[in-house]
Protein backbone atom coordinates (compact mmCIF):
# COMPACT_ATOMS: atom_id res chain seq x y z
CA UNK A 1 0.00 0.00 0.00
CA UNK A 2 0.85 3.92 -0.57
CA UNK A 3 1.15 6.31 1.51
CA UNK A 4 -0.48 9.77 -0.23
CA UNK A 5 -1.21 13.64 0.78
CA UNK A 6 -4.05 14.74 -0.86
CA UNK A 7 -4.05 18.81 -1.47
CA UNK A 8 -6.81 21.11 -2.14
CA UNK A 9 -5.70 23.58 -5.07
CA UNK A 10 -6.64 27.05 -4.64
CA UNK A 11 -5.63 28.26 -1.34
CA UNK A 12 -3.49 25.19 -0.46
CA UNK A 13 -1.13 24.95 -3.55
CA UNK A 14 -1.84 28.41 -5.17
CA UNK A 15 -2.60 31.78 -3.75
CA UNK A 16 -6.29 32.84 -4.39
CA UNK A 17 -6.73 35.75 -1.82
CA UNK A 18 -6.33 38.15 -4.83
CA UNK A 19 -9.24 36.06 -6.91
CA UNK A 20 -11.03 33.34 -6.02
CA UNK A 21 -11.35 31.45 -9.19
CA UNK A 22 -7.69 31.03 -10.88
CA UNK A 23 -8.55 29.94 -14.10
CA UNK A 24 -5.68 32.42 -16.22
CA UNK A 25 -1.81 31.40 -15.95
CA UNK A 26 -1.32 35.29 -15.33
CA UNK A 27 -3.79 35.34 -12.07
CA UNK A 28 -1.81 31.94 -10.93
CA UNK A 29 0.29 32.56 -7.71
CA UNK A 30 2.09 29.38 -5.50
CA UNK A 31 1.57 29.72 -2.06
CA UNK A 32 4.74 30.65 -0.03
CA UNK A 33 6.68 27.34 1.06
CA UNK A 34 4.42 25.28 -0.60
CA UNK A 35 7.31 23.83 -3.40
CA UNK A 36 9.81 22.88 0.01
CA UNK A 37 6.80 21.53 1.37
CA UNK A 38 5.78 19.16 -1.74
CA UNK A 39 9.90 18.46 -1.78
CA UNK A 40 9.64 17.31 1.64
CA UNK A 41 6.69 15.46 1.58
CA UNK A 42 8.27 13.90 -1.70
CA UNK A 43 11.16 12.58 -0.32
CA UNK A 44 9.49 11.03 2.23
CA UNK A 45 7.47 8.58 -0.71
CA UNK A 46 4.34 10.42 -0.23
CA UNK A 47 2.17 10.27 -3.72
CA UNK A 48 0.84 13.88 -4.10
CA UNK A 49 -2.54 13.91 -5.06
CA UNK A 50 -4.68 17.18 -5.52
CA UNK A 51 -8.42 17.16 -5.06
CA UNK A 52 -10.22 20.40 -6.00
CA UNK A 53 -13.82 21.74 -6.58
CA UNK A 54 -13.77 24.15 -9.45
CA UNK A 55 -17.75 24.82 -9.24
CA UNK A 56 -16.89 28.02 -11.62
CA UNK A 57 -16.50 25.35 -15.08
CA UNK A 58 -20.98 24.48 -13.50
CA UNK A 59 -21.42 28.31 -13.56
CA UNK A 60 -20.07 29.32 -16.68
CA UNK A 61 -17.03 31.57 -15.08
CA UNK A 62 -14.48 29.41 -17.04
CA UNK A 63 -14.18 26.57 -19.35
CA UNK A 64 -12.93 22.89 -17.99
CA UNK A 65 -9.71 23.75 -20.68
CA UNK A 66 -9.38 26.86 -18.53
CA UNK A 67 -9.21 24.40 -15.71
CA UNK A 68 -6.70 22.17 -17.31
CA UNK A 69 -4.34 24.60 -18.24
CA UNK A 70 -4.02 25.63 -14.60
CA UNK A 71 -3.61 22.13 -13.47
CA UNK A 72 -0.19 21.46 -15.94
CA UNK A 73 1.33 24.85 -15.13
CA UNK A 74 1.04 23.96 -11.86
CA UNK A 75 2.56 20.41 -12.47
CA UNK A 76 4.76 21.95 -15.03
CA UNK A 77 6.35 24.41 -12.47
CA UNK A 78 6.54 21.94 -9.95
CA UNK A 79 8.42 19.33 -12.19
CA UNK A 80 10.83 22.25 -12.35
CA UNK A 81 11.74 21.19 -8.72
CA UNK A 82 11.15 17.42 -9.17
CA UNK A 83 8.03 17.51 -7.42
CA UNK A 84 5.76 15.13 -9.29
CA UNK A 85 1.72 15.04 -8.94
CA UNK A 86 0.53 12.04 -9.33
CA UNK A 87 -2.89 13.01 -10.50
CA UNK A 88 -5.34 15.74 -9.90
CA UNK A 89 -8.82 15.71 -9.79
CA UNK A 90 -11.60 18.30 -9.96
CA UNK A 91 -15.12 18.46 -9.63
CA UNK A 92 -17.05 20.58 -12.28
CA UNK A 93 -20.10 20.60 -10.48
CA UNK A 94 -21.81 23.32 -8.56
CA UNK A 95 -24.91 22.44 -5.84
CA UNK A 96 -27.12 25.17 -7.86
CA UNK A 97 -26.85 22.87 -10.73
CA UNK A 98 -27.71 19.60 -10.05
CA UNK A 99 -26.08 16.61 -7.42
CA UNK A 100 -23.09 14.66 -7.72
CA UNK A 101 -21.01 12.62 -5.45
CA UNK A 102 -17.95 14.13 -6.43
CA UNK A 103 -18.41 17.25 -5.08
CA UNK A 104 -16.56 17.63 -1.31
CA UNK A 105 -17.78 17.27 0.96
CA UNK A 106 -18.49 13.93 -0.59
CA UNK A 107 -15.74 11.52 -0.51
CA UNK A 108 -16.09 9.94 -4.26
CA UNK A 109 -12.92 11.41 -5.62
CA UNK A 110 -10.71 10.53 -2.65
CA UNK A 111 -12.53 6.91 -2.79
CA UNK A 112 -11.37 7.04 -6.76
CA UNK A 113 -7.75 7.67 -5.96
CA UNK A 114 -7.54 5.47 -3.08
CA UNK A 115 -8.59 2.40 -5.32
CA UNK A 116 -6.73 3.47 -8.38
CA UNK A 117 -3.27 4.19 -6.29
CA UNK A 118 -3.42 1.76 -3.85
CA UNK A 119 -3.61 3.92 -0.87
CA UNK A 120 -3.41 3.45 2.48
CA UNK A 121 -5.80 5.91 4.52
CA UNK A 122 -4.20 5.01 7.55
CA UNK A 123 -0.78 6.44 6.44
CA UNK A 124 -1.88 9.32 4.43
CA UNK A 125 -3.48 12.73 4.89
CA UNK A 126 -5.74 15.76 3.43
CA UNK A 127 -4.41 19.03 4.10
CA UNK A 128 -7.13 21.80 2.83
CA UNK A 129 -8.39 25.23 3.94
CA UNK A 130 -11.82 24.38 4.05
CA UNK A 131 -14.19 22.00 6.38
CA UNK A 132 -15.61 20.16 3.03
CA UNK A 133 -12.20 19.37 2.36
CA UNK A 134 -11.74 17.73 5.50
CA UNK A 135 -14.83 16.40 5.63
CA UNK A 136 -14.50 14.80 2.61
CA UNK A 137 -11.34 13.57 3.81
CA UNK A 138 -12.45 12.14 7.16
CA UNK A 139 -15.33 9.95 5.16
CA UNK A 140 -12.68 8.39 3.65
CA UNK A 141 -10.98 7.36 6.54
CA UNK A 142 -7.97 9.93 6.33
CA UNK A 143 -6.05 11.85 8.65
CA UNK A 144 -6.80 15.64 8.09
CA UNK A 145 -5.01 19.05 8.19
CA UNK A 146 -6.98 21.97 8.40
CA UNK A 147 -5.35 25.46 7.54
CA UNK A 148 -6.18 28.86 6.83
CA UNK A 149 -6.54 29.69 3.28
CA UNK A 150 -2.95 30.33 1.46
CA UNK A 151 -1.23 29.29 4.72
CA UNK A 152 2.37 28.21 4.43
CA UNK A 153 2.04 24.60 5.23
CA UNK A 154 6.16 23.91 5.79
CA UNK A 155 5.32 22.79 9.34
CA UNK A 156 2.77 20.70 9.06
CA UNK A 157 4.57 18.48 6.70
CA UNK A 158 7.53 18.73 8.52
CA UNK A 159 5.68 17.01 11.29
CA UNK A 160 4.19 14.52 8.85
CA UNK A 161 7.37 13.50 7.51
CA UNK A 162 8.71 13.44 10.59
CA UNK A 163 6.97 12.19 13.53
CA UNK A 164 3.17 10.91 14.27
CA UNK A 165 0.55 13.02 14.43
CA UNK A 166 -3.15 12.62 16.11
CA UNK A 167 -5.88 11.72 14.06
CA UNK A 168 -6.76 15.06 13.35
CA UNK A 169 -4.48 18.12 13.50
CA UNK A 170 -5.56 22.09 13.46
CA UNK A 171 -3.33 25.11 14.51
CA UNK A 172 -4.82 28.07 15.47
Amino acid sequence: MNRAIFLDRDGVINNNSHAYYIYKVEDLLLNEGIIEALQILSRAGFLLIVVSNQSGIARGFYSKDDCDLINNEIKKILADYHITITEIYYCPHHPDTGNCLCRKPESLLFEKAMARFQIDPDQSWMIGDQERDLIAARRAGLQTIGIKPNEDIRGYVRKIAGISLNRDFRES
